[in-house]
């Protein structure tokens, strides 16, 4: 009788789990990428940085867990997934010298997008989103062969085709966001990224946000795009 009771329980247990891990990764749910806290994710976005830079991939992907459930409100196992994605498209793009080796990394960029899109609100177009993520990215990488103000650019650029605004209403976030990318470059050059510089790197990600969230709130259709 009691091992018919635990197998009757195992049962019901494993059923349980089974609609719990398809609730949480298929249902089809909406939710309101304008509804970010700009402060929390300046300071999870720094945190991040920092894992990123000291080659902590594993903390980075609890992180980016994190900012998914907590920003953008995915469920749990979904959040795990697409922070695998995006975790794995950063360090494939770390590893790599030239555009053709960046470029492996679209893949699971591209997987990422289609996760966030799946949930969102905001009807934007994933190739384009995933395209212009990865230029940013490889502006950064290859700064010296842009003109100075290209990094800003494409950081707005990026963010206006995920949120569906006017790139000049970005440009702003995306100006900080280049000027705290900036600071940890130059320091990291000079022989290390002290507490102090990594303060005003999150002070500076939590104003491209506040930026950010301002402009997004009118919700304004782009046209065009910066020029690149």
């Amino acid at each position: 009788m009691k091992k018919l009771l635990s197998r009757r329980t195992l049962i019901l247990l494993l059923a349980a789990l089974a609609v719990y891990v398809s609730v949480d990764l298929f249902y089809p749910f909406t939710t309101d990428l304008r509804s970010f806290d700009p402060n929390e994710l300046g300071r999870l976005d720094m945190e991040m940085w920092r894992s990123y830079y000291d080659k902590k991939p594993v903390k980075m992907f609890f992180q980016l867990a994190k900012v998914l459930r907590t920003q953008y409100e995915f469920p749990v196992l979904r959040s795990f997934v697409g922070a695998y994605h995006a975790g794995k498209a950063a360090f494939i793009f770390k590893d790599g010298r030239e555009r053709s080796d960046y470029e492996q990394a679209l893949p699971n960029l591209r997987k990422y997008f289609h996760a966030i899109h799946a949930i969102g609100n905001i009807d934007f177009d994933i190739e384009q989103a995933t395209r212009l993520e990865l230029e940013w990215w490889i502006v950064h990488r290859q700064r010296e062969r842009y003109p100075e103000e290209e990094l800003g650019s494409a950081c707005a650029n990026a963010a206006a085709e995920v949120y569906r605004i006017e790139p000049e209403s970005a440009l702003e976030h995306g100006r900080l966001r280049a000027t705290a990318m900036t600071i940890r470059d130059t320091k990291a050059k000079l022989g290390g990224v002290t507490e102090a510089d990594w303060r005003e790197i999150e002070r500076l990600l939590k104003q491209c946000y506040t930026s950010l969230h301002a402009s997004v709130a009118s919700h304004v259709q782009p046209v065009t795009r910066l020029q690149q």
